[in-house]
């Protein structure tokens, strides 16, 4: 898996203010994730359940608290790029929805639906960030190309390049306690 981006949350993002996030993504799967529920919850351990078309997920979302340094090393095989996070007025519109571009948090702004999920310690996941439909990842050169990448040789993308929506639990229950829902 790749490291596809990473970020520390401002302190002023309810439930995860101060929290890192790191999203690691495969290279060489590229499809969308299918949620393992039963019983009205996500299964136990779903960030590390069988997806319908893999043995195993194809990513992983990982919500350090409190953490004090970022990764030291870029992912060898992406082009490391920074990424700042500026203060914005993300006002709803009059069907609830914010503005359609990446952020973290604010107010989501479903593409299709909202999607609620409980995490299997019985807290209802948070919507925590979101990154915009077809977002392309700059490769360094001689990288594989991703499969259904549909940027070229030359990029990556995340979800077959949907609109993925990062729903954390608040309880922080486990660093890998996120669920990435992919709209288009």
């Amino acid at each position: 898996m790749a490291l596809f981006f990473q970020l520390d949350i401002p302190r002023g993002v309810e439930a995860f203010g101060g929290d890192h996030l790191l999203v690691f993504y495969c290279r060489v799967h590229n499809e969308v994730a299918d949620p393992p529920s039963a019983g009205g919850r996500l299964v136990p351990r779903y960030w590390a359940a069988p997806q319908p078309s893999e043995p195993a997920p194809f990513w992983r979302i990982l919500l350090q608290r409190h953490a004090t340094l970022p990764t030291a090393e870029p992912d060898p095989s992406l082009v490391p790029l920074p990424l700042t996070l500026q203060a914005f007025e993300d006002t709803p519109n009059a069907r609830g929805l914010g503005a359609q571009t990446s952020k973290v948090g604010g107010a989501s702004s479903w593409a299709q639906f909202p999607e609620y999920y409980r995490c299997a310690c019985g807290a209802d996941l948070v919507y925590l960030c979101q990154v915009p439909e077809d977002m392309e990842f700059a490769v360094h050169p001689g990288q594989p190309e991703q499969p259904d990448g549909g940027g070229g040789p030359d990029t990556y993308g995340l979800f077959l390049g949907n609109e993925v929506y990062i729903l954390a639990c608040p309880d922080h229950c486990d660093p890998a306690a996120a669920w990435p829902v992919n709209q288009n």
